[in-house]
């Protein structure tokens, strides 16, 4: 394909306006969209950095240059040109800013409504397709061309119309080769030889789009203590059908003494995986052993990692392979989830959380939920049990949200059977019930289109039904039932487990149709947090100034 075809095609998936129902958020002037930017609160990404080496202190900076494309890439994914999305503010720069933030005219936290007038509705495969495809023209064209439905190919239409795979290497090419040089860079100034082997390979498959061999690397090195996580990895932008990865990056520096801590947690992963309450056939596959769990400090977000509401723990890889072969590295982000906690889940709790139990809301319960949620991921199985291939295909679009909620309610699980084998002992398992509630009220806040919030919808209206919980109606708080809590957790474990291994896209589909939205109750909740000013989630002040000065 020439490069000017390859223009050509990129610059005819640009969104076209149209005109909408939605609340013209940028005509309200500058109260409308001046309270829209109030939903996050500003934190500034620093991090201890004066036990590495002058040249791993050059690493770090190498490293955050090296992400930055990871954001014009998202761009082109999310929307098109970001140029074009500004131009859509019309100069006021409320509105610029929030486009900024979300990464396009489209609302993350508010179930992706337009928030500038004359918008289209926003495209369930974003700008990953044609927005004139068809599901039906796409299934007919995939089965004729595997590459269409790879995870890191594009869809776009040839000169005669027909449907197109175009390589992330070659549509991003200028972006990943920028990446790619200052990770070539950073390699040569890496105090650990594992991690600058990671970085070359890493390199290399942004070129090739051939990842495997980075991660697998990425999961043999033990000892660094800088991270970065680049390139196209999760699919919660493709809500077509969870089919492409979204570009993105992040950069780490390692709490060691945390991380000690936690490192204990992953030789229990085989017995964990035993115990899960669901046939056996379910829980065949053997989880890896080689798993990390890690405490890190994040100073860097960029592309989809970035966009709306901000991850507080990463687990990864997401290849099944790799995941079969060596496990994941959970990586748990503990300044951003510290800046979340004091900002939004304690002022949620005080609005929310029976007074006699808002002493159960801890940093510790958040800490290790969040922690456990990651764990999570890697248990169950991956693959389904007819041997039609991987669970994440056959869920198609709800893939994300089940493995989200799979993750979150095995990790409470999880954490009920570590405190029954006194494995754990710090807190109490009141404390983990109290705060994983108060964060469901946190994550649906993100919005239902979100992945996370649907899975949390689907949780509270599951655990609701099951009295874990109930509403006193003249405090509008919640108390929680911790032996029907525990009852519910074991229930929607063993359904979430079962639907994945069979691979049940309908069975899925009624469970998200009937539990994934938010009941008129919990909405005047919701909203009653947004009148006590309590911020949704929170922005960054980062980069390379922040982080040296200067």
């Amino acid at each position: 394909m020439s490069n000017r075809t390859l223009v050509a095609i990129l610059a005819a998936t640009v969104f076209a306006g149209g005109c909408t129902g939605a609340e013209d958020h940028a005509s309200e002037g500058g109260t409308g969209m001046q309270s829209l930017l109030e939903q996050y609160a500003t934190v500034r990404l620093s991090a201890d950095l004066s036990h590495l080496s002058d040249g791993d202190r050059e690493v770090v900076r190498l490293l955050i240059e090296a992400v930055e494309p990871m954001d014009e890439i998202f761009w082109m994914e999310a929307y098109g040109s970001r140029d074009e999305a500004m131009a859509l503010a019309d100069g006021d720069p409320l509105v610029e800013r929030y486009i900024g933030i979300n990464y396009g005219p489209w609302d993350r936290l508010r179930e992706n409504e337009p928030f500038v007038d004359g918008v289209a509705a926003k495209p369930a495969g974003a700008n990953k397709y044609p927005v004139d495809m068809t599901v039906s023209e796409f299934d007919a064209a995939a089965a004729a061309d595997p590459t269409l439905a790879s995870l890191y190919t594009l869809v776009r239409r040839d000169e005669s119309g027909a449907l197109t795979a175009v390589p992330y290497h070659t549509a991003f090419a200028a972006e990943h080769a920028r990446a790619a040089a200052k990770l070539r860079e950073a390699a040569g100034h890496s105090s650990d030889p594992g991690f600058a082997q990671y970085l070359l390979l890493r390199a290399e498959a942004l070129e090739t789009d051939l990842y495997q061999p980075s991660d697998m690397a990425w999961m043999d090195m033990k000892e660094n203590p800088i991270d970065v996580v680049i390139g196209p990895i999760e699919t919660y932008e493709d809500q077509l059908f969870g089919f492409k990865a979204g570009h993105e990056g992040y950069v780490l520096i390692k709490d060691l003494e945390w991380s000690r801590r936690l490192a204990r947690f992953t030789s229990l992963l085989p017995a964990l995986q035993a115990g899960l309450p669901v046939d056996a056939a379910y829980k065949r596959e053997t989880p890896g052993t080689d798993s990390d769990l890690n405490a890190y400090d994040v100073v860097y977000y960029a592309g989809e990692a970035n966009a709306g509401s901000k991850t507080i723990a990463i687990n990864l890889p997401n290849d099944e392979e790799v995941q079969l072969a060596r496990g994941t590295r959970r990586l748990q982000l503990k300044n951003a989830m510290r800046a979340k906690f004091d900002r939004i889940m304690l002022p949620i709790a005080e609005a929310l959380i029976a007074e006699d139990q808002r002493g159960h809301v801890t940093f510790d319960a958040f800490f290790g939920n969040t922690m456990f949620h990651e764990v999570a991921h890697g248990l169950g199985v991956k693959n389904v049990l007819d041997g039609s291939g991987a669970v994440r295909t056959a869920l198609r679009e709800h893939a994300s949200p089940m493995e989200e909620g799979k993750a979150d309610v095995v990790g409470l699980y999880m954490v009920e059977r570590l405190f029954a084998d006194e494995e754990l002992t710090e807190g109490s398992i009141e404390d983990h019930y109290v705060t994983f509630l108060a964060g469901i009220f946190r994550s649906v806040r993100f919005g239902a289109t979100s992945a996370h919030g649907r899975a949390n919808m689907v949780r509270f209206n599951f655990f609701e039904e099951r009295g874990a919980f109930t509403r006193d109606e003249a405090t509008g708080t919640y108390r929680v039932d911790f032996a029907a809590m525990d009852r519910a957790v074991n229930a929607l474990s063993e359904l979430i487990l079962t639907l994945q291994g069979d691979g049940d896209y309908e069975g899925v589909d009624r469970l998200m149709t009937e539990k994934g939205m938010v009941p008129p109750d919990l909405q005047a909740d919701l909203d009653r947090l947004d009148d006590l000013g309590i911020p949704r989630d929170i922005i960054f002040e980062q980069g390379v100034e922040v982080l040296f000065g200067g």
